[in-house]
Parts: C-alpha cells; sequence; structure tokens
C-alpha cells in the first residue's frame, strides 16, 4: 500500500476508491448499487489498495467534487475494512467472488493475476489441460510470459498448442468466460491459499508438525469420538509422503532448496517410491552421493528422521506459497470439455 496526499498525482478510480471510503456506507449504497459488477471489481481493488491520505488531502478531494469536508481525517483502507463494507452492501457469494479476485497475486483481471504467476508452475497445471484451452490462456497473458510457459511445456504439447492458436479466430465470449471460471476456482484460488480456514484444516495444519506417534495418537483417539472429522483432517493433512505428488520440475526446484544433510535422513525413511523420485530427478553423481551419504549415516532416530522430514515438507509449503512449485490437491482431473 502507498501513502497519496497529492491529489494532482492520484487516478481517477484512486479519487473515487477515496471518495467512497470517506462518505462511508450510508452514503455510498446507493452509489455502489448502480454500479455494475466489473465497477465493484475495480473500485474495490483500489479501496484495498488505498492506503492512508491524510485530512488535508481528503477535503482537497471533496472540494474537487464540490463540497467541502474539513473533518473527515485520515482513511486507511485495508483488506478486511473493504470486505466489511461489501458485505453490507452486496449479496454474500458476491462479496467472496470480488475478494477473491483481491486476495489472488497481483493484477486487476484473472490474466494479470496469471502473468504474477511462476512460469514453472502455470505450466505444471496447463500441461494437464485440453491444447485448445491452453491456446486460449496464451493468447491472454502478455506475450513475454506466454513465451516462458511455451518453452517448458513438453515440446509435443508446445507445438499442438502452436498450431491451435495459429487456428484459432476470435474466441466466443461464453467460452472464454468458462475458462476464466476455471482457472479462478481450479488454480489461482488453489495458488492463493486463504487464511480463512474452518477448523479441520486449523487442527490439520497443527499435526502436520506433530511426530508420528503423537500423530497417530491424537488422531486415533479422534476416530473414536469422531470419525468424519478424523477422516477429514487426515485428507487435509499434507505429509511426507505426498511429495511424491510433485512433478519433475517441482522434485528438482525442492532439491535446490534442501539442505544436503536433511535431505539425506529424510530419504532414509522415505518409501522406496518416494526415494526413486527423488533419484531419478538428480544426476548419476548425486544420487549415488546421496546413497553414500545415507549408509555412511547407519541406523538414526526415528526422532531426527521425523524432524528432518518435516523441514522439507515445510520447505515444499514456503515454494508452493512463493508460487515456484505447485502442490496436488488432488483436484487436477476436472478438465474443460467443449
Amino acid at each position: 500500500m502507498s501513502e497519496l496526499n497529492d491529489i494532482a498525482k492520484m487516478t481517477g478510480p484512486q479519487k473515487a476508491a477515496a471518495f467512497m471510503l470517506a462518505i462511508g456506507e450510508g452514503h455510498g449504497r446507493p452509489i455502489w448499487e448502480t454500479l455494475t459488477e466489473d465497477e465493484v471489481k475495480e473500485l474495490s481493488q483500489h479501496t484495498y489498495d488505498r492506503g492512508s491520505a491524510d485530512s488535508n488531502a481528503v477535503e482537497e478531494l471533496f472540494i474537487k467534487f464540490a463540497a467541502a469536508v474539513s473533518s473527515v481525517g485520515n482513511l486507511n483502507g485495508s483488506y478486511e475494512s473493504t470486505e466489511r463494507l461489501l458485505k453490507k452492501l452486496l449479496p454474500g457469494d458476491k462479496v467472496s467472488t470480488i475478494m477473491d479476485e483481491i486476495r489472488g497475486p497481483a493484477g486487476r483481471t484473472m490474466w494479470d493475476k496469471l502473468g504474477n504467476v511462476n512460469e514453472m508452475v502455470l505450466a505444471s497445471y496447463l500441461k494437464n489441460e485440453y491444447p485448445q484451452t491452453v491456446a486460449v490462456v496464451l493468447q491472454k497473458i502478455k506475450p513475454e510470459h506466454a513465451a516462458r510457459v511455451l518453452a517448458v511445456l513438453p515440446e509435443d504439447f508446445s507445438m499442438e498448442v502452436i498450431m491451435r492458436m495459429l487456428r484459432m479466430e476470435s474466441v466466443q465470449k461464453d467460452i472464454l468466460d468458462k475458462v476464466e471460471q476455471t482457472l479462478r476456482v481450479e488454480f489461482m484460488n488453489n495458488l492463493a491459499r486463504t487464511n480463512r480456514k474452518d477448523s479441520h484444516e486449523t487442527i490439520a495444519e497443527i499435526f502436520n508438525f506433530l511426530d508420528r506417534s503423537a500423530e497417530a495418537r491424537f488422531l486415533s483417539s479422534l476416530e473414536d469420538r469422531n470419525r468424519d472429522s478424523a477422516e477429514r483432517i487426515r485428507a487435509l493433512m499434507f505429509t511426507f509422503e505426498d511429495l511424491a505428488k510433485l512433478d519433475p520440475s517441482g522434485v528438482q526446484t525442492l532439491l535446490r532448496n534442501v539442505d544436503k544433510d536433511k535431505l539425506a535422513l529424510g530419504m532414509k525413511g522415505a518409501s522406496d517410491t518416494l526415494r526413486d523420485l527423488f533419484f531419478s530427478n538428480m544426476s548419476e553423481r548425486a544420487a549415488k552421493i546421496l546413497r553414500e551419504d545415507m549408509d555412511a549415516m547407519g541406523p538414526v532416530r526415528l526422532r531426527d528422521v521425523d524432524e528432518a522430514q518435516m523441514e522439507m515438507v515445510n520447505k515444499a509449503k514456503d515454494l508452493a506459497e512463493a508460487g515456484e512449485i505447485l502442490l496436488s490437491d488432488n483436484k487436477g482431473e476436472d478438465e474443460l470439455v467443449y
């Protein structure tokens, strides 16, 4: 957020956002109700990014709107204040859609937001879509970003996408809307993990930090009291073995960011499937060194293995939050069909 006190340097939408914050919900309701959904989204983005404006700037702004105001004081726009304001003026589902737009990576539109997603992460998602869908997406984002995404997609798949783009004329609005909605629901909302979790998600994250014996003990006790909740929490937990769902580029990114000693210790307690996945994404020399390090350790304490694996899981979550890898949530099977 920034601090804009020079009215002359403010854009029209910034002035409008400051004005709506200043007049509040009572006087603002009739104005909000006359705006289109796109206008509400645009204005909401600027109320969220508004930052602060001192009373002199507010007064000057009102004068320019032909209404002298001198007692409004400072304005402080935030995500929370914007959401509270909209909830009093609009239906809940519409507010959620608007705030999801704001919450995602920087950008006003879905296509702006995609432009701020790492090309490896975006390519990992798009490679599971139909070439026609990918062609639509690459036509909508900036050419330089599309080039980076195209370069990391499988070569045969990339050529099929290029051929679709060459044959593509104007995209019908209903198809474009379906693609945008799918990206928002299946990709952007998953990427921009919100802090608004239900109690099961919160407990699942806490259980992720337990050692194996404590985790098993709590889940077993919970199953005796509430089997449905226990199963839901278990499904929400991201465990060390879930790293097997990473694609090759994700594994390689994780390997570059994990301490080598922790990697060897964590691999000591890994399944054969997970070991094979990690070894197959390393050079022969690196894999040989890792195997030798693991053998040289001899017997190790389970607690130490758990701690090393927990560090790897947390590093994977950090990388996912930064948009450098994509953690699978088992919802990637749905594809668009035209």
